[in-house]
């Protein structure tokens, strides 16, 4: 079953967060096993950003989790943020896909 992750967020230094994911995603090549991502910006708050990231499982985000990469990434991550990061860590019970009209 899906198994979704939302990493929200506060930093004033998004220009220094883009190359971290860059580099994150360089670093885990091969080992990575998350299947989407995307990387949001609150527009009702500007320094404000949620992150929802898709696993195939909780198992396969925990091990994601457990990658030196993603811990050294986490660390230098959570030094620019103002606030958080706060993880949620949501099971998807149901899903729809959706045609638009």
């Amino acid at each position: 079953m899906t198994f979704v992750q939302l990493i929200e967020y506060e930093t004033t230094r998004e220009e220094e967060l883009a190359p971290l994911y860059e580099e994150f995603i360089k670093a885990t090549e091969g080992k990575r096993t998350l299947t989407h991502e995307f990387h949001t910006k609150d527009r009702d708050r500007p320094n404000h950003y949620v992150d929802i990231v898709e696993f195939p499982s909780y198992e396969a985000a925990m091990r994601n989790n457990e990658l030196p990469e993603t811990k050294q990434v986490a660390a230098r991550m959570k030094e620019l943020c103002t606030g958080g990061p706060r993880f949620l860590n949501l099971e998807v019970i149901d899903e729809q896909k959706m045609t638009p009209a």
